[in-house]
Protein backbone atom coordinates (compact mmCIF):
# COMPACT_ATOMS: atom_id res chain seq x y z
CA UNK A 1 0.00 0.00 0.00
CA UNK A 2 1.22 3.49 -0.81
CA UNK A 3 2.58 5.57 1.99
CA UNK A 4 0.53 8.56 3.04
CA UNK A 5 2.49 11.79 2.66
CA UNK A 6 1.79 15.46 3.28
CA UNK A 7 -0.77 17.05 1.01
CA UNK A 8 0.39 19.10 -1.97
CA UNK A 9 1.23 22.51 -0.52
CA UNK A 10 1.44 24.12 -3.96
CA UNK A 11 -2.07 22.98 -4.77
CA UNK A 12 -3.40 24.00 -1.36
CA UNK A 13 -1.84 27.45 -1.68
CA UNK A 14 -3.35 27.99 -5.14
CA UNK A 15 -6.81 26.94 -3.92
CA UNK A 16 -6.69 29.29 -0.92
CA UNK A 17 -5.34 32.12 -3.10
CA UNK A 18 -8.15 31.66 -5.65
CA UNK A 19 -10.75 31.50 -2.89
CA UNK A 20 -9.51 34.68 -1.19
CA UNK A 21 -9.23 36.50 -4.48
CA UNK A 22 -12.74 35.34 -5.40
CA UNK A 23 -14.22 36.81 -2.23
CA UNK A 24 -12.50 40.13 -2.94
CA UNK A 25 -13.80 40.20 -6.52
CA UNK A 26 -17.35 39.24 -5.50
CA UNK A 27 -17.34 42.15 -3.06
CA UNK A 28 -15.93 44.55 -5.64
CA UNK A 29 -17.98 43.43 -8.66
CA UNK A 30 -21.29 43.36 -6.76
CA UNK A 31 -20.85 46.74 -5.02
CA UNK A 32 -23.22 48.65 -7.29
CA UNK A 33 -25.93 45.97 -7.25
CA UNK A 34 -25.56 45.53 -3.48
CA UNK A 35 -26.35 49.19 -2.90
CA UNK A 36 -29.86 48.56 -4.25
CA UNK A 37 -30.55 46.22 -1.34
CA UNK A 38 -30.07 49.05 1.14
CA UNK A 39 -28.36 46.82 3.72
CA UNK A 40 -25.37 47.66 5.88
CA UNK A 41 -23.37 44.70 4.58
CA UNK A 42 -22.99 43.46 1.03
CA UNK A 43 -25.49 40.52 0.83
CA UNK A 44 -23.56 38.86 -2.01
CA UNK A 45 -20.35 38.86 0.01
CA UNK A 46 -22.24 37.57 3.07
CA UNK A 47 -23.73 34.59 1.19
CA UNK A 48 -20.46 33.88 -0.58
CA UNK A 49 -18.64 34.03 2.75
CA UNK A 50 -21.04 31.52 4.31
CA UNK A 51 -20.57 29.22 1.30
CA UNK A 52 -16.78 29.62 1.61
CA UNK A 53 -16.85 28.55 5.27
CA UNK A 54 -19.06 25.53 4.49
CA UNK A 55 -16.88 24.64 1.50
CA UNK A 56 -13.64 24.94 3.47
CA UNK A 57 -14.99 22.70 6.23
CA UNK A 58 -16.01 20.15 3.61
CA UNK A 59 -12.65 20.44 1.88
CA UNK A 60 -10.73 19.85 5.10
CA UNK A 61 -12.96 16.89 5.96
CA UNK A 62 -12.38 15.29 2.54
CA UNK A 63 -8.64 15.97 2.80
CA UNK A 64 -8.60 13.64 5.81
CA UNK A 65 -11.05 11.10 4.36
CA UNK A 66 -9.24 8.44 2.31
CA UNK A 67 -10.49 8.81 -1.26
CA UNK A 68 -10.35 5.01 -1.67
CA UNK A 69 -13.39 4.73 0.59
CA UNK A 70 -15.38 6.08 -2.35
CA UNK A 71 -14.28 3.14 -4.53
CA UNK A 72 -16.74 0.41 -3.37
CA UNK A 73 -19.63 -0.20 -5.77
CA UNK A 74 -22.28 0.49 -3.13
CA UNK A 75 -20.84 3.96 -2.48
CA UNK A 76 -20.47 4.89 -6.15
CA UNK A 77 -23.92 3.72 -7.20
CA UNK A 78 -25.52 5.09 -4.03
CA UNK A 79 -24.15 8.58 -4.75
CA UNK A 80 -25.10 8.23 -8.43
CA UNK A 81 -28.71 7.33 -7.61
CA UNK A 82 -28.94 10.21 -5.14
CA UNK A 83 -27.52 12.61 -7.72
CA UNK A 84 -29.89 11.45 -10.47
CA UNK A 85 -32.85 11.72 -8.10
CA UNK A 86 -31.91 15.30 -7.24
CA UNK A 87 -31.57 16.18 -10.93
CA UNK A 88 -35.08 14.86 -11.54
CA UNK A 89 -36.57 16.51 -8.44
CA UNK A 90 -35.14 19.95 -9.28
CA UNK A 91 -37.15 19.97 -12.51
CA UNK A 92 -40.26 20.39 -10.34
CA UNK A 93 -38.79 23.21 -8.25
CA UNK A 94 -39.92 26.86 -8.63
CA UNK A 95 -38.54 28.55 -11.73
CA UNK A 96 -36.02 31.38 -11.59
CA UNK A 97 -35.33 33.34 -14.79
CA UNK A 98 -37.18 30.69 -16.77
CA UNK A 99 -35.10 27.77 -15.46
CA UNK A 100 -35.51 25.10 -12.80
CA UNK A 101 -31.95 24.64 -11.56
CA UNK A 102 -32.15 25.29 -7.82
CA UNK A 103 -33.71 24.05 -4.61
CA UNK A 104 -34.55 27.03 -2.42
CA UNK A 105 -33.96 26.76 1.33
CA UNK A 106 -34.79 30.07 2.98
CA UNK A 107 -32.36 32.71 1.70
CA UNK A 108 -30.06 30.05 0.24
CA UNK A 109 -30.27 27.90 -2.87
CA UNK A 110 -28.79 24.54 -3.89
CA UNK A 111 -27.93 23.62 -7.48
CA UNK A 112 -27.76 19.80 -7.79
CA UNK A 113 -25.96 19.88 -11.15
CA UNK A 114 -22.83 21.14 -9.37
CA UNK A 115 -22.68 18.01 -7.22
CA UNK A 116 -23.65 15.83 -10.18
CA UNK A 117 -20.45 16.82 -11.99
CA UNK A 118 -18.36 15.42 -9.13
CA UNK A 119 -20.44 12.25 -8.89
CA UNK A 120 -20.11 11.69 -12.64
CA UNK A 121 -16.32 11.91 -12.38
CA UNK A 122 -16.44 9.47 -9.45
CA UNK A 123 -18.48 7.01 -11.53
CA UNK A 124 -16.14 7.33 -14.53
CA UNK A 125 -13.07 6.74 -12.33
CA UNK A 126 -14.82 3.66 -10.85
CA UNK A 127 -15.50 2.24 -14.32
CA UNK A 128 -12.00 2.95 -15.61
CA UNK A 129 -10.45 1.42 -12.50
CA UNK A 130 -12.20 -1.88 -13.13
CA UNK A 131 -12.15 -1.99 -16.93
CA UNK A 132 -9.02 -0.11 -17.96
CA UNK A 133 -7.96 -3.03 -20.18
CA UNK A 134 -11.29 -2.86 -22.05
CA UNK A 135 -11.38 0.85 -22.74
CA UNK A 136 -12.41 0.35 -26.38
CA UNK A 137 -15.00 -2.30 -25.66
CA UNK A 138 -18.74 -2.02 -24.91
CA UNK A 139 -18.22 -3.18 -21.31
CA UNK A 140 -16.73 0.25 -20.56
CA UNK A 141 -18.08 2.54 -23.26
CA UNK A 142 -21.76 1.64 -22.80
CA UNK A 143 -22.08 2.36 -19.04
CA UNK A 144 -19.92 5.50 -19.27
CA UNK A 145 -21.88 6.78 -22.26
CA UNK A 146 -25.29 5.98 -20.76
CA UNK A 147 -24.63 7.58 -17.37
CA UNK A 148 -22.93 10.66 -18.83
CA UNK A 149 -25.71 11.00 -21.40
CA UNK A 150 -28.43 10.64 -18.76
CA UNK A 151 -26.83 13.23 -16.48
CA UNK A 152 -26.37 15.64 -19.39
CA UNK A 153 -29.95 15.08 -20.56
CA UNK A 154 -31.42 15.84 -17.13
CA UNK A 155 -29.29 18.98 -16.83
CA UNK A 156 -30.35 19.98 -20.34
CA UNK A 157 -34.00 19.80 -19.27
CA UNK A 158 -33.46 22.51 -16.62
CA UNK A 159 -32.40 23.95 -19.19
CA UNK A 160 -28.61 24.27 -18.83
CA UNK A 161 -26.78 23.49 -22.06
CA UNK A 162 -23.44 24.74 -20.74
CA UNK A 163 -23.14 22.27 -17.86
CA UNK A 164 -24.55 19.47 -20.02
CA UNK A 165 -21.81 20.01 -22.60
CA UNK A 166 -19.23 20.28 -19.80
CA UNK A 167 -20.25 16.86 -18.45
CA UNK A 168 -19.89 15.26 -21.87
CA UNK A 169 -16.56 17.01 -22.47
CA UNK A 170 -15.07 15.76 -19.20
CA UNK A 171 -16.31 12.25 -20.01
CA UNK A 172 -14.55 12.32 -23.38
CA UNK A 173 -11.36 13.71 -21.82
CA UNK A 174 -11.17 10.94 -19.21
CA UNK A 175 -11.96 8.07 -21.59
CA UNK A 176 -9.55 9.51 -24.16
CA UNK A 177 -6.76 9.69 -21.55
CA UNK A 178 -7.51 6.05 -20.72
CA UNK A 179 -6.75 5.10 -24.34
CA UNK A 180 -9.95 5.59 -26.35
CA UNK A 181 -9.31 4.92 -30.03
CA UNK A 182 -9.52 7.90 -32.35
CA UNK A 183 -12.21 6.23 -34.44
CA UNK A 184 -14.61 6.20 -31.48
CA UNK A 185 -13.83 9.82 -30.67
CA UNK A 186 -14.48 10.78 -34.29
CA UNK A 187 -17.72 8.80 -34.37
CA UNK A 188 -18.95 10.49 -31.21
CA UNK A 189 -18.13 13.88 -32.69
CA UNK A 190 -20.07 13.07 -35.85
CA UNK A 191 -23.12 12.16 -33.76
CA UNK A 192 -22.97 14.88 -31.12
CA UNK A 193 -21.98 17.89 -33.24
CA UNK A 194 -25.25 17.96 -35.24
CA UNK A 195 -27.22 17.29 -32.05
CA UNK A 196 -25.66 20.22 -30.20
CA UNK A 197 -26.14 22.41 -33.28
CA UNK A 198 -29.83 21.47 -33.35
CA UNK A 199 -30.20 22.20 -29.62
CA UNK A 200 -28.72 25.66 -30.20
CA UNK A 201 -30.61 26.56 -33.36
CA UNK A 202 -33.98 25.19 -32.25
CA UNK A 203 -34.20 27.36 -29.11
CA UNK A 204 -34.71 31.09 -29.81
CA UNK A 205 -32.56 32.53 -26.99
CA UNK A 206 -29.68 30.17 -27.77
CA UNK A 207 -29.92 31.05 -31.44
CA UNK A 208 -29.79 34.73 -30.55
CA UNK A 209 -26.71 34.17 -28.41
CA UNK A 210 -24.96 32.37 -31.26
CA UNK A 211 -25.73 35.11 -33.78
CA UNK A 212 -24.73 37.75 -31.22
CA UNK A 213 -21.42 35.94 -30.76
CA UNK A 214 -20.80 35.94 -34.51
CA UNK A 215 -21.70 39.65 -34.88
CA UNK A 216 -22.42 41.40 -31.54
CA UNK A 217 -22.45 44.87 -33.13
CA UNK A 218 -25.47 43.95 -35.25
CA UNK A 219 -27.69 44.31 -32.17
CA UNK A 220 -25.61 46.31 -29.64
CA UNK A 221 -28.55 47.08 -27.35
CA UNK A 222 -30.11 43.63 -27.55
CA UNK A 223 -28.58 40.20 -28.02
CA UNK A 224 -25.05 41.60 -28.44
CA UNK A 225 -25.19 43.83 -25.36
CA UNK A 226 -23.49 41.48 -22.89
CA UNK A 227 -20.61 40.58 -25.21
CA UNK A 228 -19.92 44.21 -26.13
CA UNK A 229 -20.08 45.47 -22.56
CA UNK A 230 -17.75 42.68 -21.47
CA UNK A 231 -15.26 43.60 -24.19
CA UNK A 232 -15.47 47.25 -23.13
CA UNK A 233 -14.61 46.19 -19.58
CA UNK A 234 -11.67 44.07 -20.73
CA UNK A 235 -10.36 46.78 -23.05
CA UNK A 236 -10.77 49.57 -20.49
CA UNK A 237 -8.42 47.84 -18.08
CA UNK A 238 -5.39 48.15 -20.31
CA UNK A 239 -2.20 46.67 -18.95
CA UNK A 240 -2.42 47.68 -15.30
CA UNK A 241 -6.17 48.17 -14.81
CA UNK A 242 -8.27 50.98 -13.41
CA UNK A 243 -7.64 49.88 -9.83
CA UNK A 244 -9.37 47.46 -7.52
CA UNK A 245 -12.93 48.65 -6.93
CA UNK A 246 -12.82 51.27 -9.70
CA UNK A 247 -14.65 49.38 -12.44
CA UNK A 248 -17.12 51.46 -14.43
CA UNK A 249 -18.83 48.57 -16.21
CA UNK A 250 -20.15 47.13 -12.95
CA UNK A 251 -22.18 50.34 -12.57
CA UNK A 252 -25.23 48.76 -14.26
CA UNK A 253 -23.59 48.49 -17.71
CA UNK A 254 -22.36 44.88 -17.66
CA UNK A 255 -25.06 42.35 -16.59
CA UNK A 256 -24.09 39.83 -13.89
CA UNK A 257 -20.68 41.39 -13.16
CA UNK A 258 -20.20 39.36 -9.97
CA UNK A 259 -21.13 35.96 -11.46
CA UNK A 260 -21.01 35.16 -15.18
CA UNK A 261 -18.76 38.10 -16.15
CA UNK A 262 -16.54 38.46 -13.10
CA UNK A 263 -13.48 37.76 -15.26
CA UNK A 264 -14.24 40.89 -17.29
CA UNK A 265 -14.28 42.92 -14.06
CA UNK A 266 -10.93 41.37 -13.08
CA UNK A 267 -9.50 42.50 -16.42
CA UNK A 268 -10.98 45.99 -16.04
CA UNK A 269 -9.82 46.61 -12.47
CA UNK A 270 -6.49 44.74 -12.54
CA UNK A 271 -5.68 44.94 -16.23
CA UNK A 272 -3.91 42.45 -18.44
CA UNK A 273 -1.50 41.62 -15.64
CA UNK A 274 -4.31 40.66 -13.25
CA UNK A 275 -6.22 38.72 -15.90
CA UNK A 276 -3.16 36.74 -16.95
CA UNK A 277 -2.19 36.25 -13.31
CA UNK A 278 -5.54 34.61 -12.66
CA UNK A 279 -5.07 32.37 -15.70
CA UNK A 280 -1.60 31.47 -14.38
CA UNK A 281 -3.10 30.35 -11.06
CA UNK A 282 -5.45 27.99 -12.89
CA UNK A 283 -2.53 26.69 -14.95
CA UNK A 284 -0.66 25.90 -11.71
CA UNK A 285 -3.83 24.18 -10.50
CA UNK A 286 -3.85 22.13 -13.73
CA UNK A 287 -0.18 21.21 -13.31
CA UNK A 288 -0.57 20.05 -9.71
CA UNK A 289 -3.83 18.23 -10.45
CA UNK A 290 -2.27 16.30 -13.33
CA UNK A 291 0.76 15.59 -11.14
CA UNK A 292 -1.45 14.25 -8.35
CA UNK A 293 -3.08 11.89 -10.85
CA UNK A 294 0.24 10.72 -12.27
CA UNK A 295 1.54 9.91 -8.78
CA UNK A 296 -1.67 8.33 -7.50
CA UNK A 297 -1.13 4.79 -6.23
CA UNK A 298 -4.02 3.30 -8.20
CA UNK A 299 -6.05 3.73 -11.38
CA UNK A 300 -9.09 4.97 -9.46
CA UNK A 301 -7.12 7.81 -7.87
CA UNK A 302 -5.44 8.70 -11.16
CA UNK A 303 -8.66 9.22 -13.11
CA UNK A 304 -10.50 10.74 -10.18
CA UNK A 305 -7.77 13.38 -9.89
CA UNK A 306 -7.68 14.02 -13.63
CA UNK A 307 -11.46 14.20 -13.87
CA UNK A 308 -11.81 16.68 -11.02
CA UNK A 309 -8.97 18.79 -12.40
CA UNK A 310 -10.47 18.77 -15.91
CA UNK A 311 -13.90 19.76 -14.59
CA UNK A 312 -12.55 22.83 -12.79
CA UNK A 313 -10.03 23.95 -15.42
CA UNK A 314 -12.32 23.48 -18.45
CA UNK A 315 -15.04 25.40 -16.63
CA UNK A 316 -12.58 28.23 -15.96
CA UNK A 317 -11.50 28.24 -19.62
CA UNK A 318 -15.12 28.48 -20.80
CA UNK A 319 -15.95 31.34 -18.44
CA UNK A 320 -12.86 33.37 -19.39
CA UNK A 321 -13.45 32.68 -23.10
CA UNK A 322 -17.01 34.01 -22.83
CA UNK A 323 -15.74 37.19 -21.14
CA UNK A 324 -13.40 37.95 -24.06
CA UNK A 325 -15.99 36.89 -26.68
CA UNK A 326 -14.20 33.73 -27.79
CA UNK A 327 -17.34 31.70 -27.02
CA UNK A 328 -21.06 32.52 -27.01
CA UNK A 329 -22.52 33.71 -23.72
CA UNK A 330 -23.10 30.87 -21.25
CA UNK A 331 -24.05 30.92 -17.60
CA UNK A 332 -21.06 28.92 -16.37
CA UNK A 333 -19.32 30.40 -13.29
CA UNK A 334 -15.59 30.91 -12.89
CA UNK A 335 -14.62 28.29 -10.23
CA UNK A 336 -13.72 29.75 -6.83
CA UNK A 337 -14.13 33.28 -8.20
CA UNK A 338 -17.72 33.83 -9.37
CA UNK A 339 -20.61 34.44 -7.00
CA UNK A 340 -22.57 31.25 -6.39
CA UNK A 341 -22.74 29.16 -3.25
CA UNK A 342 -23.43 25.78 -4.83
CA UNK A 343 -20.57 26.15 -7.29
CA UNK A 344 -18.17 27.26 -4.55
CA UNK A 345 -19.04 24.45 -2.13
CA UNK A 346 -18.90 21.79 -4.85
CA UNK A 347 -15.58 23.11 -6.17
CA UNK A 348 -14.02 23.12 -2.70
CA UNK A 349 -15.29 19.58 -2.13
CA UNK A 350 -13.58 18.54 -5.38
CA UNK A 351 -10.42 20.28 -4.20
CA UNK A 352 -10.58 18.34 -0.93
CA UNK A 353 -10.66 15.05 -2.83
CA UNK A 354 -7.81 16.21 -5.05
CA UNK A 355 -5.70 17.19 -2.04
CA UNK A 356 -6.40 13.82 -0.44
CA UNK A 357 -5.20 12.02 -3.57
CA UNK A 358 -2.03 14.12 -3.48
CA UNK A 359 -1.31 12.76 0.02
CA UNK A 360 -0.73 9.27 -1.42
CA UNK A 361 2.24 8.31 -3.50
Amino acid sequence: MAKKLAFDKWLFTVIVALLGFGLIMVYSASAAVARDHGQGINPFLLKQGVAAVVGLLLMVALMHFDYRRFRPMVVVYGLLCLSLASLVAVLFSPELNGTSRWFFIGPFSLQPSEGAKIVLVLFLAYQLDRKIERVNQPQLLVPCGLVAGLCAFLVLLEPDLGNAVLMLTVTFVLVFLAGLAWRYLFAAGVVLAPLIWFLVISVPYRRQRLFAFLDPEKDPLGSGFQALQSLIAVGSGGVFGLGLGDSMQKQYFLPHPHSDFVYAIVAEELGLIGALGLVALFMVFLWRGVRAGLRAPDTFGRYLAWGLTATIVIQAMINASVAVALLPTKGIPLPLISYGGSSLVATLAACGLLLNISEHS
